[in-house]
């Protein structure tokens, strides 16, 4: 390379090139150093030279927002006195957010538009200390404030999970601002309400201040991850809110720009504060700028460093809002004693001939009665989580339990949520019941309860209904449907389903037949006297039934909205839109509304009392209808989803046996109504058909019951619990202490295996031998335990890890399965893993199928006991004291009693894996615990609908094929091997 000095060596040119690199980045670091610097100097306009301007300017602008923000609006909350009065002539327009300094000796407040303009948004969310309290201060202003009622107030708080708003908890008791929402859920559900508010009715000329209140939605942070789309709601809400009385104010906007959908502009009509440390910026307000505009600048916001408000204090904060929820239980002081009958002649005084009616609430000074009857058969009854939908049932409910007598009211009363909506009319259970003997109050007219009910449970109400409207509406009982018709029904019946979207959520065998079945109720019903109260949160069920064709929403004119409900009425009726809690519009129309500001006589918006406000009232009242109640008024029938029933104890030696034993299986068949899955009961001494039922747990029925499986002679009535869930240790125990009080003391023989030492086995075994003999074996004395001659029953628990024990050949069991009944030997296992239990069942061909045993003649010489048995410990259990009451003309009642006759049911016979052991070397009686649905089908061989869920079995009967949803034992003390 040559130069104008001369040539140049190549390691010199390396070295020029490396420093020019170096040179031109340094450059072009600094270019944008400078150019950052004038973009904050561009920002941030230099004090002018003359302070007294800056001093004189300040003065004017506190005297100015004195006159913007008078008293709450705009004093320091620090130094507001606890005796200034609330409230206002009109809505506040102008806030006070904070004090600006532009010198260390000047300030001034800063006041921005609000209500009625546009929005507030700030940078950063709720978490900043200074955020938190500036959402506080401005809300506790504006509600202090406005008029008493027009400003109604939602919150969002996720990552404080309502924290936030925790200082105005008494407002959300008065009704005045719910509780916060924190999840993504909760934010649509608010947002929904929003554009509800904001949807149009008339023409937009005719939209302007169309509300007397104004809703204001303060959103502290947003859920993590929100989607985009709910992103883009809140913007176009900020676009058309402030025309319709709605207003945001937004934490953390705009959000983290996580990809490019949930990149979000500055909200439409806000003004915007940006976060510095430790002042804030703010930027100019929507309609004007704060200084005078430059010509081809945009503007710059507020020229001074705000430090914004404080938290306001926690006794003002208190105080303002208890003030304020007192003055609103002060314009409505009713109690439920309001809604109930003022007769002098007491309770129980009005006929339902004609229908059933009650008041619902107060519209001002007038009582709003609704009813039952062929004109408005069914309710619909919608809002959000703690809307007082629990509130609102038990008004009604108590209304019509105190207006009409037992014999003219029957109620059905089911909640598939975790709510209480329905925990005032369960009755506490009994000492002793396994949870569903009511040993407390109850109201007489309620015939069945269900407290966090499975689906299987609604679906058997259902059920019920639809088989109580086919005999009434069968011929020779028929209901004349016209009005003044001589024959009325013997009493009508409302069924209320909370959360019926649950029912029908998913599109399997249950919620289509729900579906069918609710159909046919609501539209039967009407002048059958059969009446339903559909209640729910907004979910899209209700859309989904709602644009059928001729849905049997169309048999529900009368439609309650409580807040957040107002999905139950048409789209175009908005009355239900910023509804304060303790409120409801009450349509009878089908929701339709009309033109707003006209005279509606199909709607009405209601006040009711919230009727646990007086605890001891209500029970007092219960207690006067359950002692007034008719002799012989049956209990209601609970089923408590939660609850686990207690297996049945054993009774003492001289205890008679337990005589309800049933003639047919205890497991409902799927098209059976509640009578068909009952079976019919006997005395244990009423003849050789009478059959001892296993009891494994609680059947979901109506009421609940005892679901059993008929042991008799028939080759393969066993039973296997199957599932590696320890309530198998509950259930298996369960079924032998069932079938040992069933048994008069001393007339069966237990054996009782066990891998090693076992909790379970050992408690079972002690408690049996109060009453029988019993064994205890290990695998090592179960080949002894299959010889036991009988009558009697062999316990396995870990029946897969014992037989693998004991090294048996699978032909020794399949033996007993086989000829164990006719000796009136039953096996009752529990199989951890089901392929060890199929592979027990999966029969190998042979030539010859082994001739049953032949049954033992009575008086013939016993087989040897659980002494002579090898490897067995025999445990002393009271004298054998088989009398003449245990034997059943020439043989002996329990497990050999009879042949037993086939068990009843619709259903067809299990065919596949239920048919395997053509000798009867079977297990009929399945008891499925966290079984998955495909080993189900393979192990049966035929497809069966099954979720397994914690606390819940499925019964299955191989011999009618019949399948049942069952709560199970709980195991003992908790119990039980994994």
């Amino acid at each position: 390379m040559d130069t104008w000095k001369g040539p140049t060596g190549h390691a010199a040119t390396l070295r020029w090139r490396a420093a020019a690199g170096t040179a031109a980045a340094l450059h072009r670091r600094a270019a944008a150093t400078a150019a950052a610097a004038a973009t904050a100097l561009d920002a941030i306009r230099p004090i002018p030279a003359d302070q007294r301007e800056q001093h004189e300017l300040a003065e004017r602008l506190r005297a100015a927002a004195s006159l913007l923000t008078p008293g709450w609006l705009g004093a320091p909350l620090d130094a507001q006195s606890e005796d200034a009065p609330l409230g206002g002539p009109a809505q506040p327009a102008f806030v006070r957010i904070g004090t600006a300094q532009p010198l260390d000796d000047a300030r001034f407040p800063v006041v921005v538009p609000l209500l009625g303009t546009g929005h507030l948004t700030v940078d950063a969310d709720s978490r900043d200390p200074r955020v938190a309290g500036l959402l506080r201060s401005v809300l506790l202003r504006l509600l202090a404030a406005a008029p008493a009622g027009s400003l109604l107030v939602r919150g969002v708080d996720a990552t404080a999970e309502g924290q936030l708003f925790a200082p105005f908890a008494p407002l959300a008791d008065a009704g005045l601002m719910p509780p916060p929402v924190t999840d993504r859920t909760g934010l649509r559900a608010v947002l929904a309400e929003a554009e509800q508010w904001v949807r149009p009715t008339r023409p937009a000329a005719a939209r302007y201040n169309r509300h007397d209140r104004t809703l204001l939605v303060v959103v502290g942070s947003l859920p993590e991850l929100t989607e985009a789309a709910d992103l883009a709601r809140i913007g176009a809400l900020a676009r058309e809110g402030p025309e319709a009385g709605l207003h945001l104010i937004v934490a953390g906007w705009p959000p983290p720009p996580l990809t490019a959908e949930t990149s979000q502009a500055p909200l439409a009509r806000s003004t915007m504060i940006a976060m510095r440390n430790p002042y804030a910026l703010v930027g100019d307000p929507p309609g004007g700028p704060f200084s005078a505009p430059v010509p081809h600048l945009p503007g710059t916001g507020l020229n001074s460093p705000v430090f914004l408000d404080e938290c306001p204090p926690v006794p003002l904060l208190d105080r303002v809002c208890r003030d304020l929820a007192a003055r609103f239980h002060a314009d409505y002081r009713r109690t439920v004693d309001d809604l109930l009958p003022e007769s002098p002649d007491g309770f129980w005084t009005e006929s339902s001939a004609d229908g059933l009616s009650t008041p619902v609430g107060h519209d001002g000074e007038r009582t709003v009665p609704l009813g039952f009857d062929e004109r408005t058969p069914h309710w619909l009854v919608g809002g959000r989580d703690a809307a007082g939908k629990s509130a609102f049932l038990v008004n009604v409910l108590y209304g019509l339990c105190t207006r009409y007598h037992p014999d003219e009211l029957a109620l059905y009363l089911v909640d598939f949520a975790d709510g209480t909506a329905f925990t005032e009319f369960v009755p506490e259970p009994a000492d002793g019941s396994d949870g569903t003997a009511p040993g407390g109050p109850w109201l007489p007219h309620v015939r069945a309860v269900g407290v966090q009910a499975d689906r299987e449970y609604g679906l058997a109400v259902l059920r019920e209904l639809d088989a109580e409207l086919d005999r009434r509406t069968a011929p020779e009982t028929r209901v004349p449907a016209q009005r003044g018709a001589s024959a009325r029904p013997a009493h009508r019946i409302l069924c209320v389903l909370d959360e019926f979207a649950l029912l029908l959520a998913d599109e399997d065998e249950i919620g289509t037949e729900a579906l069918a079945r609710l159909e046919s109720v609501a539209r039967r019903g009407r002048s059958a006297g059969v009446h339903l109260i559909l209640t729910g949160r907004p979910t899209p069920v209700l859309a989904a039934l709602r644009a059928r064709r001729d849905s049997f929403l169309g048999q529900f004119p009368v439609r309650v909205a409580l807040p957040g409900g107002a999905d139950v009425l048409e789209p175009t009726n908005d009355s239900a839109a910023g509804l304060p809690l303790g409120t409801a519009v009450v349509n009878t129309a089908g929701g339709l509304g009309g033109p707003r500001g006209a005279t509606r006589g199909h709607e009405r918006t209601v006040r009711f009392p919230d009727p646990h406000a007086d605890p001891g009232a209500l029970s007092g009242l219960r207690h006067r209808l359950w002692a007034d109640r008719p002799a012989g008024t049956p209990a209601p029938g609970v089923f408590t989803g939660y609850l686990t029933p207690p297996a049945p104890p054993v009774p003492a030696p001289g205890a008679g046996p337990d005589t309800t034993v049933r003639r047919e299986p205890a497991v409902a068949a799927p098209t059976a109504g509640p009578a068909a899955a009952g079976g019919a009961r006997t005395d244990a001494t009423d003849g050789p058909a009478a059959v001892i039922g296993a009891p494994v747990g609680l059947l979901v029925d109506v009421p609940p019951r005892p679901a059993e499986l008929p042991l008799d002679r028939s080759p393969g009535r066993h039973l296997a619990v199957l599932g590696a869930d320890p309530a198998g240790a509950g259930v298996l125990a369960g079924a032998a202490r069932g079938l040992a009080a069933r048994h008069p003391a001393g007339s069966v023989e237990f054996m009782v295996a066990a891998p090693a030492a076992d909790p379970a086995a050992d408690a079972l075994t002690a408690e049996l031998a109060r009453r029988h003999r019993v064994g205890r074996v290990d695998a090592a004395g179960l080949a002894g335990a299959l010889e036991l001659a009988g009558p009697g029953y062999l316990v396995l628990f870990a029946a897969d890890e014992l037989v693998a024990g004991a090294h048996l050949s699978a032909d020794r069991i399949r033996a007993l399965l086989r000829d164990g009944p006719a000796r009136g030997v039953h096996l009752l296992g529990w199989w951890r893993a089901t392929a060890p239990f199929a592979a027990l069942l999966a029969t190998p061909p042979q030539p010859e199928a082994a001739p049953p045993q032949p049954e033992k003649a009575p008086g013939a010489e016993e087989a040897p006991g659980p002494e002579d048995v090898a490897g067995a410990e025999h445990v002393r259990g009271p004298e054998d004291v088989r009398g003449p009451e245990a034997v059943v003309g020439d043989e002996v009642a329990g497990p050999d009693g009879g042949a037993g006759s086939e068990a009843g049911g619709s259903s067809e016979p299990g065919d596949g894996a239920g048919a395997v052991a053509a000798g009867g070397a079977t297990v009929d009686g399945l008891v499925l615990l966290d079984v998955p649905e495909t080993e189900v089908a393979g192990l049966l061989g035929r497809p069966v609908r099954w979720r397994p869920r914690p606390g819940r079995a499925l019964l299955y009967d191989r011999r009618t094929g019949q399948a049942s949803l069952v709560v199970p034992y709980a195991a003992p003390g908790g119990e039980g091997r994994p």
